[in-house]
């Protein structure tokens, strides 16, 4: 991929919609990508050199500058990115020569999947790399890319890297979050004050550090709120907690060569009132294993200024490679 892969990025459009993206809130990896992406070695200024071709939208861009809250209409939305669509198919061939198959899109974005659907060919050819990986709702693991949802609260990875070894850790599995979406209440509910080893909370005490609870804790809970995205996986990953995944119809970050199962628990949600029994289950040997893995497995999940080999920013461009792989574009020379 590294010597191969070249990607052309549409140039039409004007920030902040397009070209442009937070690169501090939980959605900081449309910002980031968006901006690495334009200046990046896999750029290439020639659209007939290019493998994959880049529409540089950010949902949150759109929802934040033309969704109107008091309206609930969600139709600017949607002709923003269909009108971009529409623009780029009548001055460039690449789109209507695939119909879209060798386009990408990406979004962190809860929104990110529904307003791909303005577009049926954007929404059902183009390979959409979402944090939103909702298989219930529409994607697509076999063309789509899931990625993670990172919280970057000073826009970047300073403070947020490391913790203590295993024997450091008092707390079996630690949870801090308000009521989103129908899995949450069910956790607090059967744990929230139950039990000293797991500490699960609505919100926690005053003076108490959500991360130092992290680092402090073998395992975290990742539970989905109202859509299946949560930065508390990767916040599991660099302070060195094992995450456990409790959520339905997701598929994982990177899963194509990352085996989840490797350094991270899942727990269905029926089985939320046995957690701690599934989790004391786990014998230390298997619970190192776990932890050891998640460390070695951070590096894909970083966020580097400049990107470095193998971080997320990488691990996304290899995810659109692998569906690449698999399109074949009429008239294209495949090689």
């Amino acid at each position: 991929m590294e010597k191969q892969f070249k990607v052309f990025v549409y140039e039409e459009g004007e920030p902040p919609v397009f070209h442009n993206g937070p690169c501090k809130s939980i959605y900081a990896m449309e910002g980031n990508f968006i901006y690495h992406m334009e200046t990046t070695k896999f750029r290439t200024r020639d659209p007939d050199k290019a493998h994959v071709y880049f529409l540089p939208i950010s949902v949150t861009a759109i929802v934040h500058f033309v969704y109107e809250r008091e309206s609930h209409d969600w139709h600017p939305m949607k002709k923003t990115v269909k009108d971009y669509v529409n623009l780029l198919a009548g001055k460039y061939s690449f789109w209507n020569r695939s119909l879209g198959a060798d386009h990408f899109m990406l979004a962190c974005h809860d929104w990110g999947p529904e307003l791909s659907g303005a577009v049926p060919d954007l929404y059902k050819n183009s390979i959409r790399a979402l944090c939103n990986a909702n298989t219930s709702e529409g994607f697509k693991p076999s063309k789509d890319v899931s990625f993670p949802e990172i919280l970057l609260p000073g826009g970047t990875m300073k403070g947020l890297l490391g913790g203590p070894s295993p024997s450091h850790r008092p707390i079996l599995v630690f949870f801090a979050g308000g009521l989103h979406g129908p899995i949450r209440p069910i956790l607090l509910e059967h744990w929230e004050n139950k039990d000293d080893e797991v500490q699960v909370h609505k919100y926690l005490p005053k003076g108490v550090s959500y991360y130092d609870m992290l680092r402090k804790s073998k395992y975290c809970i990742c539970p989905s709120g109202y859509e299946v995205a949560s930065p508390r996986m990767v916040e599991a990953l660099y302070t060195g907690c094992v995450p456990v995944l409790i959520k339905d119809h997701y598929v994982p970050p990177f899963s194509d060569v990352l085996n989840w199962k490797s350094f991270s628990v899942e727990i269905p949600v029926k089985d939320i009132p046995n957690m701690k029994n599934i989790l004391t289950q786990i014998s230390s040997r298997q619970y190192i294993r776990l932890q050891r893995r998640g460390q070695q497995v951070r590096r894909h999940f970083e966020v580097n200024l400049p990107p470095k080999r193998y971080d997320v920013f990488h691990m996304i461009l290899h995810s659109v490679w692998l569906r690449r792989l698999n399109i074949r574009v009429h008239g294209v020379d495949e090689s």
